[in-house]
């Protein structure tokens, strides 16, 4: 076998002339890229980047982005090959400012779009495709916990590391509330590509399961709490399903459903996840707190995009302009403090020796902000204006 050529060398950058966040303040400075880390007073570079007028800030890191569904299917029964909506989805993030991804995968009991099938063909498709993605993007599965007959293989899963993080979701509840009324749950009749009638008879089989459910929660849970996965609980509904999670190690509260399970999950010290989208919408689409509310109320960590990838960048401006926080610390919703939840301490911040995942914004009143450049692990990967490079 012949040798491997070496890999080749990545320029080092200096993004001069705009205003770096860095110790929770933005000011007038160079930051250097090398080697793929920030690279604190080194000196001369490869490659200039022309920062004037813009803001250079941690890349973002998202926790729970979903949105990468509709590349897979893009209209009811429509799919296209995963190798395709992942490389379109890598895309879409570079964009929008996206350096670290948690993609939600969703292993339910329903057939279509969030079954089995499709669970184990995302992973294997991350994990082969993973090296040729240029934003870090990981497996964050969302498991229904009535699901009972995906737990063998989830623990295989874990036991082999190959998640990035285990969320409890319980969607089944919910429907098996609404199976009087199946206009209530069209959405998930269409993604499951079942008659409505099969649908619903196959909701009420599952949902029988009930007794179950909390033991497999338990073990799942331990098997995650060996493995060091970080673990968090979807749509908590009151403060004692927040304390019975936290009992299991579960330490990341996901869209808790009311402001009080919200208040014991921080008076714990725990990390509250909103999304991005219900800021720059201006509240809930289904009737949950607002999340600027809840930034406003220190009861909000971690801004996620959830279906909606621009809102990220988006969020911390919109809570800037709306006074509920500077920019320079509604920053740290989607960059230090996901980064910090999810034991991800390399990254989320602009401080030397950290990998220089690193995006430079353009702000302009009355304009949602535009990502100009990314930068992943010192790499150039998007770029809307070549004419600032040097």
């Amino acid at each position: 076998m012949s040798p491997q050529p070496p890999a080749a060398r990545r320029p080092s950058w200096s993004l001069a002339g705009g205003r770096v966040l860095a110790d929770g303040r933005l000011d007038a400075a160079t930051l250097t890229l090398a080697e793929g880390r920030i690279a604190d007073g080194a000196g001369a570079t490869d490659r200039r980047f022309d920062a004037t007028d813009l803001l250079v800030l941690p890349g973002i890191v998202d926790v729970h982005g979903d949105a990468f569904e509709r590349q897979l299917m893009p209209r009811p029964g429509v799919g296209f090959d995963l190798a395709t909506a992942l490389f379109d989805t890598d895309r879409q993030m570079l964009a929008n400012g996206i350096t670290t991804a948690f993609h939600g995968v969703t292993w339910s009991w329903e057939p279509g779009l969030r079954g089995a099938e499709n669970a184990r063909a995302l992973l294997d498709a991350l994990e082969t495709l993973g090296p040729d993605l240029l934003v870090d993007t990981r497996y964050h599965l969302r498991h229904e916990t009535y699901n009972l007959d995906g737990e063998a293989e989830i623990l295989e899963w874990i036991a082999a590391r190959r998640i990035g993080c285990l969320a409890f979701n319980d969607h089944t509840t919910g429907m098996a509330k609404y199976r009087g009324k199946p206009e209530k749950l069209a959405k998930m009749i269409e993604r499951s590509g079942l008659d409505p009638r099969d649908f619903l008879a196959l909701v009420e089989d599952v949902h029988a399961r009930e007794p179950a459910v909390a033991p497999s929660v338990e073990r799942l849970a331990a098997a995650a709490r060996e493995a060091s996965i970080p673990m968090l609980s979807h749509d908590d509904m009151s403060p004692d399903m927040r304390r019975w999670y936290r009992g299991l190690g579960v330490a990341v509260a996901e869209f808790p459903i009311d402001e009080p399970t919200a208040r014991e999950a921080v008076a714990m010290g725990e990390a509250t996840v909103f999304g991005a989208p219900n800021v720059v919408r201006g509240g809930s689409h289904t009737g949950c707190p607002a999340a600027a509310d809840m930034v406003a109320k220190d009861l909000c960590a971690i801004l996620a995009s959830d279906y909606f990838y621009p809102a990220l960048a988006a969020a911390p401006f919109r809570l800037a302009a709306d006074g509920v926080r500077p920019i320079e610390t509604a920053w740290d919703l989607v960059s230090a403090n996901p980064a910090r939840a999810f034991g991800l301490d390399d990254r989320g911040r602009l401080d030397d020796g950290l990998r220089a995942d690193v995006i430079a914004v353009e702000a302009r009143p009355g304009r949602p902000p535009r990502v100009v450049a990314t930068f992943v692990e010192g790499r150039l990967a998007h770029c809307a204006d070549g004419a600032r490079i040097g």
